[in-house]
């Protein structure tokens, strides 16, 4: 298969006019061909985005109970352009998350839409002060045993922890040899997170939410992840997580290399308004926010495509919000080698667009046509 005629945001993400050639799964070459293909004259050529945040869509929650939940999510991202997931887990009781845990294993391999790396692990090792819209009494300590149980049943690509609980250090020294340990939930200042970093913290958790943020005395744990060169920062990129201006500003501060946008959606993404759950917990979707019935946030109902389009709308630069959206996730679970990049090699993941990126043409995922 040859996709013709279009822009490609390359391995340098510089858009230049080329072909990709696809064999089976996996890209070919990124060359300029006289073979025939499917010709998409006027459409630009992504890689395929990668959600490592999203708890749930289209009424299905990676932690609902439902064993086809994952396999229902993977399905609607594919049509949203997310090519590739981590259904990311909330905090509840451990005998509910093994449950959870052996869903999703089962889902892997069998996916009919975006395929998944491996879970989120959002919980249970979190400060009950920034539980947020978590379930307080399934909260833990740091116990590596118990992630450790669970990461055999579902490969876990990234564990949040909050760095001032005890046994916080001990827990990411040997956490960071299994996969990325993120910052989250925390009420750590600035020379705790920077501490917590130094032991091996390289990401951060819905940046600005849930944690103590950057003030003119006290830098908090925002300041500590700013200030941190080799930490990646989640953004969800919604518009009403974090404003349009705090965006700018974070974006800038941070690099093209070091953002990562999430939708950290829940099962109401791609519905109208109503009564949902997250976590077990009642939610309600208004005008596009969801929220407890106490009003505080629990997670989104958007998408990357249309957090992708905010962005550009925002005034982000465009070569960011692309690798945002694809490269920099690959590379912050570890899955850089197989995606996240048009090159030869990698998987065939491409989200194919209209010239001015306001639509979806096409989904390829793994070589596969799905829209």
């Amino acid at each position: 298969m040859i996709i013709k005629n279009a822009t490609v945001f390359g391995k340098d993400f510089i858009p230049e006019q080329k072909d990709i050639i696809i064999e089976g799964e996996k890209i070919a070459a990124v060359k300029k061909t006289d073979k025939d293909g499917l010709d998409f004259s006027g459409c630009v050529v992504l890689p395929g985005f990668i959600d490592i945040h999203i708890h749930g869509c289209n009424m299905a929650d990676a932690t609902d109970g439902n064993p086809d939940s994952a396999a229902k999510m993977s399905k609607w991202l594919a049509q949203n352009g997310i090519t590739s997931f981590c259904p990311t887990t909330m905090t509840l009781s451990v005998d509910t998350l093994k449950k959870c845990f052996g869903y999703i294993a089962e889902t892997i391999g069998k996916e009919e839409g975006a395929y998944v790396h491996g879970i989120n692990m959002e919980g249970p090792f979190i400060a009950p002060e920034k539980k947020g819209a978590q379930a307080e009494e399934h909260i833990l300590e740091p116990d590596f045993e118990i992630f450790e149980m669970l990461n055999s049943i579902c490969p876990v690509k990234l564990v949040d922890i909050a760095p001032e609980r005890p046994h916080a250090d001990e827990f990411i020294a040997k956490a960071k040899k299994i996969c990325t340990v993120s910052a989250a939930h925390t009420t750590a200042d600035y020379e705790t997170g920077k501490k917590a970093i130094e032991s091996g913290i390289t990401h951060a958790t819905h940046l600005y939410n849930a944690m103590n943020g950057l003030g003119s005395r006290e830098a908090g744990m925002v300041g500590a992840v700013l200030d941190s060169s080799d930490v990646n920062a989640e953004l969800i990129c919604d518009g009403i997580h974090i404003c349009p201006a705090t965006l700018r500003i974070t974006f800038k501060a941070l690099g093209e290399d070091r953002t990562i946008v999430i939708s950290d959606a829940m099962m109401a993404a791609g519905l109208k308004d109503g009564e949902y759950t997250l976590g077990g917990q009642r939610v309600i979707k208004t005008e596009g926010a969801a929220r407890l019935i106490d009003g505080t946030l629990a997670g989104s109902s958007t998408n990357l495509f249309d957090e992708f389009k905010n962005l550009i709308s925002f005034g982000i630069p465009l070569k960011q919000a692309v690798k945002s959206v694809t490269i920099n996730p690959a590379k912050a679970i570890g899955v850089n080698d197989i995606t996240g990049s048009i090159e030869e090699g990698k998987n065939a993941d491409l989200l194919i667009l209209s010239e001015d990126y306001s639509q979806i043409k096409a989904v390829f995922v793994k070589g596969k046509l799905i829209i």
